[in-house]
């Protein structure tokens, strides 16, 4: 069953489109990631989705609702974490938590939801005194608060360390395993990867291909690849192989692609041409690999600049209109 459907949204700014003609759909209970680099219209199409931004053209739908002509009941079933968690300093966590409960007929408990999220020991600690990770954490937090059927998450790992980044990725499937719905805006592709049942990747704001992370890889995956050093005339041992489909020699430098069993043909040829490699490393087709042969250009690690960023504030000041 389809969630959230999205078709033909268009949105501009000035005399640039940040989006155009941007369709997807997203199924209940999924996680489905919104990929691309700086300005690509991730940001923008997520928003359009809230009801943050009304688009110029198409439609929007979420759990049968319109985000603008519906806004109030959507905000039962929609639950928002956007770019950046801005709070009053001084707010603690468990005041902020109490605070947005109170915003739903049927919140969730907030002090069982602190406790999953691993803010426990800081309910009393303000929000400036947060980590970064501990920020992540609270804006998960509110954005779950209120039990709701999809959740949206916009750039949830930006500025994070490693360790934070894959504490966070570890939350975020403990709220899939709830059987929320989650929309994942993200520029990281080893997140996207790890996380999400499908993505849509924009490009220059129009949906260059939909697919899962494995889908859109295989479109570019040449199978196996095997790097490692050996004497220039292990290149024309390589040649004669069948399983061998590209072979890539520079000076002692060899790379080889190929399906079944290349490590296995590789290694024999050579013991048999009495070749010993060296520095090997064998290696697939990734999704950054995708990115790149769908856009031309790699993601970067820059927020989304399609439209003015919005806050938690903004979000709760959206919702008054």
């Amino acid at each position: 069953m389809e969630i959230i459907e999205i078709n033909g949204l268009r949105k501009r700014y000035g005399g640039r489109a940040a989006i155009d003609d941007v369709s997807f759909s997203v199924a209940e209970g999924e996680v489905f990631g919104v990929l691309g680099r700086n300005g690509a219209g991730k940001t923008t199409t997520v928003e359009c989705v809230s009801g943050l931004r009304v688009p110029d053209a198409g439609t929007v739908s979420v759990a049968g609702l319109d985000p603008r002509e519906d806004r109030a009941e959507l905000r039962r079933s929609l639950g928002v974490q956007l770019q950046d968690c801005t709070l009053p300093d001084k707010l603690r966590v468990g005041e902020a938590l109490r605070l947005y409960a109170s915003f739903y007929d049927h919140p969730a408990d907030w002090r069982a939801l602190m406790e999953e999220v691993g803010l426990g020991p800081k309910r009393d600690t303000a929000f400036a005194k947060l980590s970064g990770g501990q920020r992540q954490r609270l804006s998960i937090a509110l954005a779950l608060v209120g039990s709701p059927r999809v959740a949206i998450l916009d750039e949830l790992t930006t500025g994070l360390d490693p360790k934070a980044r894959r504490e966070t990725w570890e939350l975020i499937e403990q709220v899939r395993a709830r059987g929320v719905t989650i929309l994942l805006v993200t520029h990281f592709m080893e997140e996207a990867e790890r996380l999400c049942d499908r993505v849509a990747v924009l490009d220059g704001g129009r949906v260059a291909a939909v697919d899962t992370p494995e889908g859109l890889i295989a479109r570019v995956d040449n199978g196996q690849r095997l790097r490692f050093r050996a004497a220039p005339e292990a290149g024309a041992v390589l040649r004669a192989l069948p399983e061998a489909a590209t072979v890539t020699t520079e000076g002692d430098r060899h790379t080889v692609t190929g399906s079944g069993n290349l490590l296995l043909a590789v290694v024999t040829a050579l013991a048999a041409h009495h070749i010993t490699p060296r520095d090997f490393t064998m290696d697939r087709a990734t999704l950054d690999d995708a990115f790149l042969s769908l856009t031309g250009h790699t993601a970067d690690d820059s927020h989304d600049t399609s439209a003015p960023r919005r806050t938690h504030a903004d979000h709760d000041v959206a919702g008054e209109e």
